[in-house]
């Protein structure tokens, strides 16, 4: 599936389709690769994910932590998408947001449960720059972002089939 988002209204909406149209995977956790250069949009995804997914904290890229885990049983009773009616959970307790740009060995990855995250089934994983840890990647939904001009952005989203 391909897209050309033209302002944040429209990322938006690509975002929550996304997220409408997940299956989560089996065997393990659900893990999105988030591909694109600096400021092409993959935090900005990030950001409406977590919103689709009824959180209202806010969604900064882990860059320097490496790792933010969000605990969806958690969310405020005012969340727009409380989990008693939130549908687009679809079983997942946590998401997990990785920006794995700083990451120069594998290794570091292992060290912070790697194995353990991507094994258990009630998470729903998401790695900027999942390019620097292939080697350790499982199989995932691969979405790339590319500039077009200042506001649009190309969305290519491949599920695991289309890899």
């Amino acid at each position: 599936m391909e897209f050309i988002s033209k302002n944040l209204t429209e990322t938006s909406k690509i975002t929550f389709d996304f997220i409408d149209n997940l299956k989560p995977a089996t065997g393990g956790a659900t893990v999105v690769g988030l591909y694109g250069d600096l400021g092409a949009g993959k935090t900005t995804f990030m950001k409406y994910l977590a919103e689709a997914l009824g959180l209202e904290e806010v969604i900064q890229s882990p860059t320097f932590v490496i790792m933010k885990f969000f605990n969806l049983a958690e969310q405020s009773e005012n969340a727009r998408f409380p989990k008693t009616e939130n549908p687009k959970i679809k079983g997942f307790q946590k998401l997990i947001h990785i920006d794995a740009y700083r990451i120069e060995e594998v290794n570091e990855m292992l060290v912070l449960g790697w194995d353990n995250i991507v094994s258990d089934p009630k998470n729903l994983v998401c790695v900027e720059w999942p390019e620097k840890i292939t080697s350790i990647m499982p199989p995932h939904i691969k979405i790339f972002f590319e500039h077009l001009s200042e506001n649009a952005r190309k969305i290519k989203i491949k599920f695991n089939e289309e890899n």
